[in-house]
């Protein structure tokens, strides 16, 4: 089904009319949008947008201008560079065509999105090598990072990090001074108090299958543990997926520049 728009383009006054399809506007937010935003325009969670019964105009110029950077978001910068000016249009068009969302109404999280093939290494203590801490200021907290064998023998090969590497986080809340700030130790880093979560990123053959191309980090998956390591299933892997698709090039790990001094 196709019907025409008047989009603004890139903020500009001037508009042009295009034949939105509808139809494949359904079908490009089913995979790719419905992540986030719902497969009806009704988001997954509270910090996430409604688009249903938004005007056409308005939502493609929003992705305009997310998609040429003029408008910032950590992760819809990444996605909507990949969408083209039709994709745009007809995703556009098919939000404003949803009826506007009502009460406190939330979406479920996508199937292949909501699982994580990740478990918990229970061994990370031992089986694992400890590379990187850092320093969370905003949040007084402090981080330390682990990565296994596999992950470990690749950087030391000066090779991508294959199927079978994990990259395991632990997270801290930092001791706290009489002015209830942060207290460092003689190496600079904030001394840990009490464990607060997990995080980890791991990657095996097929994991990423059903994953969109949009989102996909080869087969890489994602997960959060709590203290007392159960995996948190409120988290939408889709959002660590799309987070971390600007680091494609140094095998989706932010921390990789650190990773690579284990080759010294």
């Amino acid at each position: 089904m196709k019907r025409w728009i008047f989009v603004p383009v890139l903020g500009l006054i001037a508009q042009f009319a295009t034949a939105a399809d509808i139809d494949a506007g359904k079908a490009k937010v089913s995979t790719v949008c419905a992540a986030c935003h719902g497969v009806n325009g009704v988001s997954v969670a509270d910090h996430i947008p409604n688009l249903a019964a938004q005007r056409a105009g308005y939502l493609a110029d929003q992705l305009a201008a997310l998609k040429d950077g003029s408008r910032k978001s950590e992760i819809m910068n990444v996605v909507a560079a990949q969408l083209s000016a039709d994709d745009i249009a007809n995703v556009a068009a098919y939000f404003s065509a949803q009826p506007g969302a009502t009460g406190n109404a939330k979406s479920a999280f996508l199937p292949n999105l909501a699982k994580t093939n990740v478990r918990f290494p229970a061994n990370y203590k031992t089986g694992f090598t400890r590379y990187h801490t850092l320093n969370v200021p905003e949040s007084a907290q402090v981080k330390h990072y682990y990565a296994n064998e596999t992950a470990v023998a690749a950087v030391r090969a000066g090779k991508p990090l294959p199927d079978g590497s994990a990259i395991f986080v632990e997270i801290y809340s930092a001791k706290l001074d009489a002015n209830k700030k942060p207290v460092a130790g003689s190496d600079g880093f904030f001394v840990a108090d009490q464990l607060r979560a997990y995080t980890t990123m791991a990657r095996d053959a097929e994991w990423g299958k059903d994953i969109p191309d949009v989102l996909r980090n080869e087969n890489w998956n994602y997960a959060i543990f709590s203290a007392d390591k159960q995996l948190r299933t409120t988290i939408n892997q889709a959002e660590c997926l799309a987070c971390h698709v600007p680091a494609s090039k140094a095998s989706y790990v932010f921390t990789m520049p650190e990773l690579a001094k284990l080759r010294k």
